[in-house]
């Protein structure tokens, strides 16, 4: 381009006279010229400007280099031949010529991307908060062209890092792109040896990974920064307000895989236009049940709970979010089997979702004859409706707990399990599925919630043991894989299996969840180690050693196979379990729960604190 802006100079100034005014001088001028270009765009650093994010600065950087050319040209060609037979005024042409034809290209190309030019003139804020993005994409391009398009943005971003190493040394609307892959912190020093030094590191998207996560939050720990991403589109009502947003990194970045993709077709195809009812509605499995479910236009749903105030409060949301969907609020309690009774024959469902449960290990373990009565009683109510009513399908929703059980919680999910499977093998009637899984990031009275209103007390952050571990999944993924477990074919009484990932080590999680607040854990905020508690395990399972895992049409759902139920031998056990505890004989609990549950091991027996 610099060769033909050098003849297209002379042209534009001599005309057709140029072949044979300036033929004793133009092969020679042209090289000279285009030699002289190439090694000033070297330097200048417009061969690093990537064409898809030209902008202002690019042109800028342009217009820089053309001028040196011109002016290293100028005096070269005195000296040379002393500009005898070249026109003084084709310099300056040459320079208009240098500038169309390298800067032309560029707009087209963007202009062609972007359908046009709306950010060309782009100003900056001097009081922006420096900031550095790990990202060298689309959204690093968009995010750094609104904020250097409003003169009031708050932020100005001073370095890019690629992980990839792909884009190191280029530029993008000005910005140098750093090497990301050797880690971020030579990256992070880098830019800090530049200036200024940035104060934030921002994350895209494709970045916004859990192994990403963890690095950059020890490298802004390193570094004393705050961490935060580039908002997504779906935070935020109007599309364009993503690229010119950051927003704090959720605790579930941190998980460490990527969530699984489900079959939305299929989950469709089995809610669409079907009655469903969902026990336990107002809780955190129970609630995102109701949500997917209502977003997938069954024709009616029952949300049962026995919670005034969380069935208020999901019922509410059902009005304001979903307002064509047909429902009832049902306050029910599942222990009470005449009243369940009477609920399934006035709203006659399809399909039932019995995510009533009671899930916290220390109360269940103080207060033994109530879990009893609804883990194990409520299950057997459900279930027995569900027979009785023609429910086509009736889902359990089951925990890593119970495996191996260390609490009563964990074995009256465990019961409940072997109950709902008993009733698959009948072979008639209802299908009947249960699903398990591990902890919900975020549920109630989950360790999330605790960690956060210690957080926002100052701290500290109390962990049970320092090598605690939990599976963790977030509440939308898990309910995305019940609905597609129980979208799946397969014999009545399955157990499906959720695949988790890694356990995370919950002292890790608490330092993770202080960095994300941008303070130092064991210096701003304390982890504090309290002993275990009463039913609690150092390490969960997911399945039996007698259990075999087959995997589905789906990934990340497993069905477990092992030991024959027989229905007969549960329905006894279980009836005498229950009215046990239903006359509050505490002493005898946990022996017949392990007559049950042979593999129930608690570390003792204790007895109820509390009764109904």
């Amino acid at each position: 381009m610099a060769a033909l802006s050098f003849v297209l100079a002379l042209y534009l100034r001599l005309g057709d006279a140029l072949w044979i005014q300036g033929s004793s001088y133009l092969i020679e001028g042209m090289v000279v010229f285009a030699a002289i270009a190439g090694v000033v765009f070297l330097r200048t650093g417009v061969y690093r400007g990537v064409w898809r994010y030209a902008s202002l600065p690019d042109l800028f950087t342009l217009a820089r280099a053309a001028t040196v050319t011109v002016l290293i040209f100028l005096p070269i060609i005195f000296l040379v031949s002393r500009a005898e037979d070249y026109p003084r005024s084709a310099i300056i042409i040459n320079w208009f010529t240098l500038m169309a034809l390298t800067g032309g290209p560029r707009l087209i190309y963007r202009i062609v991307k972007d359908g046009g030019l709306g950010h060309v003139l782009e100003r900056t804020n001097p009081d922006a908060i420096p900031v550095a993005l790990v990202g060298a994409d689309d959204e690093a391009e968009q995010f750094t062209r609104a904020m250097t398009r409003d003169c009031d943005a708050p932020y100005a971003v001073v370095g890019m890092i690629d992980p990839s190493g792909r884009r190191t040394g280029q530029h993008i609307r000005g910005v140098l792109v750093h090497d990301g892959s050797n880690g971020l912190d030579p990256a992070l020093e880098a830019i800090r040896r530049r200036g200024p030094r940035p104060h934030r590191l921002v994350l895209t998207s494709d970045n916004n990974k859990p192994e990403r996560v963890r690095e950059a939050l020890k490298a802004v720990e390193h570094h004393g920064m705050a961490l935060s991403r580039v908002g997504r589109i779906t935070d935020f009502a109007d599309s364009n307000a993503a690229s010119e947003e950051i927003r704090p990194v959720a605790v579930e970045d941190l998980l460490g895989r990527a969530q699984t993709a489900v079959d939305r077709d299929s989950i469709a195809r089995l809610v669409a236009g079907r009655r469903i009812l969902v026990t336990g509605a107002g809780g955190t499995i129970g609630g995102e049940l109701v949500r997917q479910i209502a977003a997938l236009d069954p024709s009616h749903i029952t949300l049962v709970e026995l919670s005034e105030v969380a069935l208020y409060e999901i019922d509410m949301e059902m009005a304001r979010e979903f307002p064509g969907i047909s429902r009832r609020a049902m306050l029910r309690d599942v222990r009470d089997r005449n009243r369940l009774d009477r609920a399934f024959d006035q709203e006659r469902p399809e399909i039932v979702f019995h995510a009533a449960a009671l899930k916290h290990v220390p109360l269940a373990e103080s207060n033994p004859n109530e879990c009893v009565l609804t883990n194990v009683g409520g299950t057997m109510n459900v279930a027995d409706a569900c027979g009785r009513a023609g429910v086509s399908s009736m889902v359990l929703i089951s925990t890593d707990k119970a495996v191996n059980p260390s609490s009563v919680m964990g074995a009256t999910k465990r019961i409940a399990e072997l109950y709902v499977q008993s009733l698959g093998q009948t072979g008639k009637g209802t299908r009947f599925a249960t699903v398990r899984f591990g902890n919900v990031l975020g549920s109630t009275g989950s360790v999330v919630p605790l960690f956060q209103k210690q957080l926002a007390t100052g701290g500290p952050l109390t962990v049970t043991h320092a090598d605690m571990t939990r599976f963790m999944m977030t509440v939308r993924e898990a309910v995305e894989l019940v609905l597609q477990a129980s979208a799946l074919e397969g014999s009545s009484g399955s157990l499906f299996v959720l695949e988790m990932g890694e356990p995370v080590r919950i002292q890790d999680l608490a330092r993770q969840m202080i960095r994300l607040a941008g303070k130092v854990p064991d210096d701003e905020i304390a982890v504090v180690f309290t002993g275990m508690r009463p039913g609690e395990k150092m390490h969960e399972e997911l399945i039996y050693d007698d259990e075999t895992l087959a995997g589905t049409a789906r990934e990340g759902i497993n069905v477990a196979s092992g030991r024959v139920v027989v229905p007969d031998d549960v329905t006894a056990l279980l009836g005498a379990l229950v009215d046990y505890a239903r006359a509050g004989e505490a002493e005898a609990t946990p022996g017949l729960i392990r007559s049950i549950v042979p593999e129930f091991h608690a570390p003792g027996d204790n007895a109820e604190t509390g009764r109904a």
